[in-house]
């Protein structure tokens, strides 16, 4: 690592509990590796990106989009003389918490959990990897780095203060942590956390592109309406004279985010250039993200983001999904939290005081967040259909 910017994470303030060092991996390859064999992450194969678990065709998953992210963080972190441990550490723990149907889940779960301290894969994840993923008898979580968890939490930056953006992600998990552990949760992230974050949005872009296009629900010739989509087109179409549909979309995929990642790449450097940091407390107090698309890239993701809303996310195939999806894990939850003894006895441990409805509410959030599509459908079978069994 002797080789990164000066600016890039070098070393780690800190685990919550102190461990010896590994002898052949960095603290932040030692993270990775914690989240991939942890129960988790595995999980997130049959857990939701935008098309629900059981309706095949090889759509995307939590865990193939988590890689992907991971892909892409790692290859401009690599660029930008950046820590890409760290960065793959943080862009495999992103949606570690992500609970099942994806955000019409985590709709549901942020409705039922109002009144209950909030709900956030965000904030989840941060708990996920600090209390409910538990392998080792020395203390509880995964005992990650600051840094990562740090990453986890700003995820989409400041979480207090006038540069917060997202206020629903401030629950009250993240609040009694950040008391006890301080994530420094007025500040920027660090540029690690800053490009998973961005390599992210690259990720979801091209591939609901790829799963809505092959789910059927628009044609090549709709994607030519969106501008950068139609100058890719065209030179598919220039380069190779009889280029089969099928294999267009796989171009445009493949060019689009090469365009992505060379606009975040030369942007970046411009803006830390501009932003003249020298460490990573200047990155942390920097007044905005340093990691940024160009102008013109995001009036191109603004009129792509526009395509995918009025053809993917709000088709009537889509919704209808959702809004069952929905309906399943605020139905759940309203019937566990009626009576905890529903609970499976595992998390029925997980309440010290049986007559604290708070508590019991979150142990139940806690218990629909972990569940997979296929287990959440089959607990919403079982709880609410009279003749299959329990």
């Amino acid at each position: 690592m002797t080789d990164l910017a000066p600016y890039a994470v070098k070393e780690t303030i800190g685990r919550q509990f102190e461990e010896n060092p590994a002898h052949n991996r960095s603290p932040f390859q030692r993270d990775r590796d914690r989240m991939i064999h942890s129960s988790s992450f595995r999980r997130l194969d049959g857990k939701t990106q935008v098309f629900v678990y059981h309706e095949g065709k090889n759509y995307r998953t939590r865990l193939t989009h988590s890689l992907e992210v991971s892909q892409i963080a790692r290859t401009m972190s690599r660029t930008l003389k950046l820590n890409e441990d760290l960065v793959e550490a943080i862009a495999l723990a992103h949606d570690i918490g992500h609970p099942p149907f994806g955000h019409a889940g985590e709709r549901g779960l942020r409705n039922a959990m109002a009144n209950f301290g909030g709900f956030s894969h965000n904030s989840n994840s941060l708990k996920v990897t600090t209390k409910l993923e538990t392998h080792y008898p020395r203390f509880i979580g995964l005992n990650l780095t600051f840094e990562t968890l740090e990453g986890i939490a700003k995820h989409n930056g400041p979480l207090k203060g006038r540069l917060m953006k997202h206020s629903d992600e401030l629950t009250d998990y993240i609040k009694a942590f950040d008391k006890k552990y301080n994530l420094r949760l007025k500040t920027q992230p660090s540029l690690e956390a800053q490009l998973a974050a961005i390599s992210d949005d690259v990720a979801y872009c091209n591939h609901d592109l790829d799963d809505g296009y092959r789910a059927g629900l628009f044609t090549i010739e709709d994607l030519k309406s969106v501008p950068i989509l139609d100058k890719i087109i065209r030179s598919l179409h220039a380069r190779y004279e009889n280029i089969d549909e099928h294999m267009i979309i796989y171009g445009i995929v493949r060019q689009l985010i090469r365009l992505m990642v060379d606009d975040i790449v030369t942007t970046a450097t411009t803006n830390i250039e501009k932003s003249k940091v020298k460490t990573v407390d200047d990155v942390r107090n920097y007044g905005k993200l340093i990691i940024t698309f160009s102008g013109d890239m995001q009036k191109e993701i603004k009129s792509l983001r526009k395509f995918l809303k009025a053809n993917l996310y709000n088709h009537y195939q889509v919704v209808r999904a959702d809004i069952k999806a929905q309906k399943m894990v605020e139905d759940i939850f309203k019937l566990l939290i009626s009576d905890y003894r529903l609970l499976p006895t595992f998390w029925q441990s997980k309440i010290d005081n049986k007559k604290d409805i708070n508590e019991i509410a979150i142990t139940v959030g806690d218990y629909i967040a972990s569940l997979t599509d296929k287990m959440a459908i089959e607990e919403h079978r079982k709880l609410f259909n009279p003749i299959v069994s329990l």
